[in-house]
C-alpha cells in the first residue's frame, strides 16, 4: 500500500478507508437484513468493485428481483472487467475493512460482518450507500458466496 500522503489524489479521494469502511458498513448492513446472518467478510471484495466503478454502479438493477446470474449475463462488459477491478480494489477494500472496524461502523460475528451505518449523506455519497444497500441484499439472495465469486470469474 502506498503511503497516504504520496498517493495520488484521485484515489486518496475516492479509494479512501472512510469511504469503503462505509460502503461495507451498509452492504453488511442490509445483507444481515436480508439474509438473517452477517455478511461473509470475503463478499466485501464483490462489494466494492460493483459500488465503486461507475458503470457498473449504473447498470445495477433497480431492485434484488433481477437474479444475479441473470444481470452477470446481461452485463458481460462489466462482468468482464471485474477481475481485473477486483484485484486493484483488494488492498483497498482490506484497508477499509480495517477503518471500518477500528472506528466501529463494521463488527466481526461469527466469521461474519456486521454493518452499522445506513444510507445517507450528499448526493453523491448517498448513491454510492444506497448502491451498497442493493448490492448487500442482492448478495444475500444467493445461497453461498461462492456462487457470486464464479459469476464474477474471480477466487476468495
Amino acid at each position: 500500500m502506498t503511503e497516504w500522503a504520496r498517493r495520488p489524489r484521485i484515489a486518496a479521494t475516492l479509494l479512501n478507508p472512510a469511504l469503503l469502511a462505509a460502503v461495507q458498513s451498509v452492504a453488511a448492513r442490509e445483507y444481515e437484513r436480508a439474509a438473517g446472518r452477517p455478511m461473509p467478510w470475503p463478499v466485501a471484495f464483490i462489494v466494492a468493485p460493483l459500488v465503486l466503478h461507475s458503470p457498473s454502479r449504473e447498470a445495477l438493477p433497480s431492485s434484488t428481483r433481477t437474479h444475479l446470474s441473470t444481470w452477470v449475463s446481461r452485463n458481460a462488459l462489466i462482468r468482464a472487467g471485474f477481475p481485473k477491478r477486483a484485484t486493484e480494489l483488494a488492498p483497498f477494500v482490506r484497508e477499509g475493512l480495517r477503518f471500518g472496524f477500528r472506528h466501529q461502523v463494521l463488527d466481526l460475528h461469527e466469521g461474519g460482518l456486521r454493518g452499522t451505518l445506513r444510507p445517507g449523506g450528499d448526493a453523491h455519497l448517498s448513491e454510492l450507500l444506497t448502491s451498497a444497500g442493493l448490492v448487500g441484499r442482492w448478495l444475500a439472495k444467493t445461497n453461498q458466496p461462492s456462487t457470486a465469486f464464479a459469476l464474477f470469474g474471480v477466487a476468495p
